[in-house]
């Protein structure tokens, strides 16, 4: 038996809801997966995000294996009771990180060498280790080390990446140590070149592997690019197993890639942007609460949202607490950017069960919201955004 199974339980059109079952619980999908680099999701207890509606949450080799060390993770008993979560949790392989220090990094055929971030020291990363952190931070589902390039890299330098990815998966399969407790995941390069994606859907689907992720998204190709890349390659990946598009978290780019079979996501967007007063409704409202036209707005964030956030606080308190340097404001924010969500995930959800997703992605205003709404696409979940490497 896999370490983690998807059972599909209902389809409109490519569209589907279904249960993924991993050694520390199951997750509901299409899922929205928050993202804790460091063990933890900034500023939210586990108990809020079980609230907020998260089922399984990520963690960050890169940033673990430098800062504490996969040894003490594992010591102390492994990503789950290190962040006191406790639930389904997937682990990154560390290669984005490394690839977008490229300035500080070396790549060759054994492996990537680079620099910390932290103290300057020289670190290895190869499919081999990456492995082996991977094995010791204990998360349900691990992620191939892949060469991710550049978005607009040329044809030839996308398909070397894919030829590269394809052989260190196959390393890294010799190297897992833990395939009965861990699910790993192999990544489908081969940037917006539809013929490169399909043909690598097809060597990765050769593997046989419990799961598997389109990588190389939300890094610059925009919209359209996005929309033809998994138009044409999600269909290729098996439909028994759990399909996982890394990097993306507008509704509306989560939006299309339901509608082409995709069950999982991840993206730092409600908690960076909750850590900068930026917030959504329900209406489709993006709201920045640290505007001076909140300053004595008596309402909450959202009147039809019941987190504890828009129960509890005014617009107005929460821009004071955030201009006050409090950090109770980004956390109240960034609670009620990970509540919408967990709800607007669970609707979507009930709405491909009734069979009305059609409905749903053309009149709820939640599926229009897009990058060109808020002006503030974060990075890649992986790019550096500050000097202190802040992820989550």
């Amino acid at each position: 038996m896999p370490a983690v199974t998807i059972d599909i339980q209902h389809t409109d059109g490519a569209a589907r809801t279904g249960v993924v079952t991993t050694p520390h619980g199951q997750f509901p999908t299409p899922a929205f997966m928050p993202v804790g680099t460091q063990g933890c999701v900034k500023g939210i207890t586990p108990d809020r995000l079980r609230d907020g509606g998260a089922g399984c949450v990520l963690g960050n080799t890169y940033h673990l294996m430098l800062r504490p060390g996969e040894e003490t993770v594992a010591k102390l008993g492994g990503l789950q009771r290190f962040g006191g979560w406790g639930g389904p949790m997937l682990t990154d392989s560390g290669g984005f990180q490394v690839f977008s220090l490229a300035d500080q990094s070396t790549m060759t055929e054994e492996g990537v060498t680079f620099r910390s971030h932290l103290d300057g020291s020289l670190n290895q990363l190869t499919p081999e280790r990456s492995m082996r952190v991977q094995n010791q931070l204990g998360a349900d589902i691990i992620m191939a080390f892949d060469h991710c390039p550049a978005g607009d890299a040329p044809r030839d330098v996308q398909l070397d990446a894919m030829e590269r990815t394809t052989r260190w998966l196959e390393r890294c399969v010799n190297a897992h140590a833990r395939p009965d407790e861990q699910a790993l995941f192999g990544i489908v390069q081969g940037g917006v070149d539809l013929e490169l994606r399909a043909e690598h859907a097809e060597q990765l689907a050769a593997f046989d592997l419990p799961g598997y992720a389109l990588g190389g998204l939300a890094v610059g190709e925009g919209f359209e690019a996005m929309q033809k890349v998994l138009a044409s390659t999600t269909s290729l990946l098996p439909a028994e197993k759990p399909r996982y598009l890394m990097g993306v978290g507008y509704p509306r780019d989560i939006v299309e890639a339901v509608s082409q079979g995709v069950d999982m996501f991840d993206c730092v967007l409600p908690t960076r942007n909750g850590r900068g007063m930026v917030v959504w409704t329900t209406a489709g409202e993006t709201l920045r609460l640290k505007n001076a036209r909140f300053a004595d707005d008596d309402r909450p964030i959202d009147p039809d949202c019941d987190c504890y956030t828009c129960r509890t606080y005014s617009r107005g308190a929460l821009r004071h607490f955030y201009l006050a340097g409090e950090m109770l404001g980004p956390i109240l924010a960034s609670l009620h950017n990970l509540a919408f969500y967990g709800r607007f995930m669970a609707d979507l959800r009930t709405a491909i069960a009734a069979g009305r997703f059609d409905d749903f992605r053309d009149n709820d205003p939640r599926c229009h919201i897009a990058p060109a709404d808020s002006g503030d696409r974060p990075p890649h979940k992986h790019l550096p955004s500050s000097p202190a490497h802040d992820r989550a």
